[in-house]
């Protein structure tokens, strides 16, 4: 399990922070519905845990920005708009389709060698060299 060092910022540490930086007259003026409201904003875009938390940063030395990846892996407990959803169903079946096609060449694959094992020659004359190459892993 890979984890990323959490910050110890907590989201309250955060908010008093956040209002520190206000001007006192704009603090002054919230009220307790406001705060409420700004507390839970800030609550809900803390990071949760998950079980890949991967974000490297690549600096390159010729150039002047550095590049991050993040990857995240773990449970989705928010709610998916529209558009994330179709992204989510092509997803799938773009990744049902690639597996299938992977588990097709492995069945055809695995047919090929047990049908040379035996002896079987479907085209005289003619092979695509894999029983060899298989045969010479174990020899």
């Amino acid at each position: 399990m890979i984890r990323h060092k959490k910050s110890t910022t907590t989201s309250t540490q955060y908010f008093n922070h956040l209002l520190k930086e206000m001007d006192n007259a704009v603090v002054e003026s919230f009220t307790s519905t406001q705060i409420t409201a700004i507390k839970n904003a800030i609550q809900t875009r803390e990071c949760g845990t998950h079980h890949i938390d991967l974000r490297p940063t690549l600096a390159l030395p010729f150039l002047p920005w550095s590049f991050y990846i993040v990857l995240l892996f773990g449970v989705n407990r928010r709610a998916l708009s529209t558009s994330e959803k179709a992204i989510a169903t092509v997803m799938f079946l773009l990744i049902v389709f690639i597996t299938g096609i992977a588990l097709v060449g492995l069945v055809f694959l695995t047919l090929y060698l047990f049908k040379s094992w035996l002896g079987i020659d479907i085209f005289s004359n003619y092979s695509t060299g894999l029983w060899d190459e298989f045969k010479s892993l174990f020899d």
